[in-house]
């Protein structure tokens, strides 16, 4: 099949599988949407959003929908590396055997992933990165595809442990989730205080999503638009000339060239899932507040005057 054939499939099921998605999932359109991007470029995605708003359901809902495997791993203070990893035990012939962990699954959704010690955190590091564990010098592949979607409460800050800005920039997108609307809200008690059971019906199997992240890849892009996404990244380094006055007065710190890579990769996709075979500056624009939210430090001066990542992303267009 031809790539521009394949792309027209992609378009299809992309929006089946949106449709399959919100039989479960009421509105969250644009959180769907970002996290379907990050998975179909390869990358991992990090929920931000305060209890009750279907975090864990969708991710369980998106991977039922991909006919993926799903493991949840609930983050709490004592969990141990080896509780995600798995260990080894002596069997009953006396010899070592290796128990694979929660983290041998396609989708993991590490739950409130800053209630757990950096030692923990660190554990998803590797697995996140190189698609591999090693555990007492066992090096063991994960199998492909392979998406960390972690979650995390921005209320409660007691008793966590931040996320350390290596391990951050290691996820693709920072995606907000919001409270519903009025309708929406009305439409999301009427489904869940009701007997009627709603199956999900997997649309996709783990070899097709593989071949469609390398469609992704193939999809050609003008130098021009990379051009611009790399300017955008440098426009957010404070000690740049090329920033502008907010970026040099309100930020300390600003995202590195993996920021770049990502908004290439995410721009693709956002084409590609609007039937267009090469992306646009407007693609870029799109994806740019996900990609960047996260990878930018706001000073103290910022936090007072209550000027957000948003405000400074936009100054960047």
């Amino acid at each position: 099949m031809s790539d521009v054939a394949s792309v027209e499939k992609f378009v299809k099921k992309f929006s089946a599988l949106k449709t399959e998605i919100s039989k479960i999932i009421i509105g969250q359109d644009q959180v769907v949407e970002q996290i379907l991007i990050s998975i179909f470029s390869g990358g991992h995605a990090l929920l931000i959003g305060v209890p009750g708003l279907a975090k864990t359901l969708m991710v369980n809902t998106i991977s039922q929908a991909l006919g993926l495997d799903f493991k949840r791993i609930q983050f709490t203070p004592d969990l141990m590396p080896s509780d995600i990893l798995g260990s080894e035990i002596l069997d009953e012939s006396r010899n070592f055997k290796f128990i694979k962990g929660p983290i041998f699954s396609n989708i993991i959704l590490a739950d409130e992933i800053n209630r757990t010690p950096p030692k923990t955190q660190a554990a998803l590091l590797e697995a996140m990165q190189e698609r591999s564990v090693t555990v007492s010098g066992q090096h063991y592949k994960l199998n492909l595809p392979y998406f960390v979607l972690a979650t995390q409460n921005p209320i409660e800050q007691e008793g966590t442990y931040p996320l350390p800005e290596a391990q951050l920039d290691r996820f693709m997108f920072a995606i907000y989730l919001d409270y519903p609307t009025f309708q929406e809200e009305v439409d999301v008690v009427k489904a869940t205080t009701s007997d009627r059971v709603i199956t999900v019906n997997p649309l996709f199997n783990a070899n097709e999503i593989v071949d469609f992240q390398k469609l992704i890849r193939r999809v050609p892009v003008a130098d021009n638009v990379i051009e611009y996404a790399v300017t955008m990244v440098g426009k957010t380094r404070p000690n740049s000339d090329a920033a502008p006055d907010l970026v040099k007065n309100y930020l300390d710190w600003g995202a590195g060239p993996r920021a770049s890579q990502n908004l290439i990769l995410a721009a693709k996709t956002h084409a590609v899932v609007r039937g267009k075979f090469s992306p646009d500056i407007e693609d870029v624009q799109a994806v740019a507040f996900g990609i960047l939210r996260h990878r930018i430090i706001r000073n103290y001066k910022a936090e007072a005057e209550g000027i957000s990542e948003e405000n400074i992303i936009k100054s960047l267009f």
